[in-house]
């Protein structure tokens, strides 16, 4: 039995402490908040991805397909609420059919299963849809994950574990055979450590002494909901074809599991790593990212969408006239606010996002440095392969 530290009490944190408690290993959960999945975890729209738009042999592709079982199969051991739905992805207009057509392709590389449909086709699973060509995919679901991590929370704890909030991670280091964690209340020893630090994994892993060659670049990604007299016009989650210039999925409607349709995200620079609000400037955390060449090079290339983004955010209309695409019957005041997310991002400084899951390890320790979306789907497959990678760094 090896003692090991967990780094965050987000999804991949706890599915990963989780596993190392059940298998016997002593596990001490570390993190800066008082609540558990604050952050990416607790603000996303609680969707279970299948992995249909990940390059196949990905982590992302295989983890997301093999995720959106082992994830679906917790909630039903463990009584968290979760439906698999099935979404669309919709073709509004005919110049939108090629890239559709190839993302069925890739449902096929990464074996998903989905198909093709009509107008008509289309408007039996969403009557209030505009297509002229959707694509089903039936693995796609909804879950309620900030339960997921009560639970594994739980599961730490009943193994003997121990989940610590309100300790702040500063640094660790190796030091002749155990791993020394600097935290705001002391040095906790261990033998082992796994580091998911989200927002803030290359500044511990740089902190840690890695050298880490990408930057946590923080996006927000801005939600209404429907107001509840229109949510009868979507039935499960209704996504538009994704634009291959830009890299995110644009703004989409969700049905979620404890009643209620999110609308959005959009996705812009946040001017902090925990910038939910507009107002919300860390100096230091953006200077960060402006030193960042990877960030200029990023928005060179997509001036265009990029700026399309920003006046979204800016405008209700605007964002409501995004969604009218996909539904022609959301109109400005169907749209009131909710709470807005941060996208973790490591973006490299050639200006490429890192488009895979990205572990780096070094002497007893194992950061999780790219993490975003699909994590939560995939994140008890990211645990499996993370503590492999935990014992094969241990076991030098």
């Amino acid at each position: 039995m090896a003692r090991i530290a967990v780094v965050g009490s987000g999804i991949v944190g706890l599915a990963t402490a989780a596993r190392l408690a059940e298998r016997g290993d002593e596990v001490v959960v570390l993190d800066k908040e008082t609540s558990l999945a604050s952050h990416q975890t607790g603000r996303n729209s609680g969707v279970v991805h299948s992995g249909i738009y990940y390059a196949p042999g990905s982590h992302k592709a295989l983890m997301s397909r093999a995720g959106a079982e082992s994830i679906l199969r917790f909630a039903a051991d463990h009584g968290i609420p979760a439906e698999r739905t099935g979404k669309l992805i919709v073709a509004t207009r005919p110049d939108q059919t090629p890239q559709l057509q190839k993302l069925a392709a890739r449902a096929e590389a990464n074996g998903i299963d989905a198909q093709v449909l009509s107008p008509e086709q289309a408007r039996e699973h969403e009557p209030h849809v505009a297509a002229v060509a959707a694509l089903h995919v039936g693995s796609t679901g909804i879950i309620d994950y900030p339960a997921v991590c009560r639970r594994l929370a739980e599961i730490v704890r009943e193994h003997g574990g121990e989940v610590r909030l309100g300790t702040r991670v500063l640094s660790s280091r190796t030091v002749q055979g155990s791993v020394h964690v600097e935290t705001d209340a002391g040095t906790v020893v261990v033998d082992g450590l796994v580091a998911c630090a989200g927002l803030y994994s290359d500044t511990l892993a740089r902190a840690s002494g890695l050298d880490v060659d990408v930057r946590i670049v923080p996006f927000r990604g801005e939600y209404f909901e429907l107001v509840p007299e229109r949510e009868h016009l979507v039935q499960g989650l209704i996504y538009p074809v994704p634009d291959p210039r830009f890299p995110f999925l644009g703004v989409h409607l969700t049905r979620s599991v404890g009643g209620g349709v999110h609308a959005g995200p959009n996705a812009v620079l946040a001017l902090a790593r925990e910038g939910y609000t507009r107002s919300a400037v860390v100096p230091g955390e953006l200077a960060e990212s402006l030193r960042w060449p990877g960030l200029w090079r990023l928005g060179a290339r997509n001036l265009v969408p990029g700026a399309r983004e920003v006046a979204r955010s800016f405008s209700r209309r605007l964002f409501a006239a995004s969604l009218a695409e996909l539904v022609p019957a959301v109109r400005r005041q169907d749209l009131v606010p909710a709470p807005a997310g941060v996208r973790a991002q490591a973006l490299r400084r050639d200006g490429t996002l890192v488009d895979d899951f990205l572990v780096e390890r070094t002497d007893r320790q194992v950061h999780v440095l790219n993490a975003p979306s699909p994590a939560a789907t995939a994140s008890l497959e990211i645990a499996r392969y993370v503590v492999d990678e935990l014992d094969a760094v241990m076991a030098r």
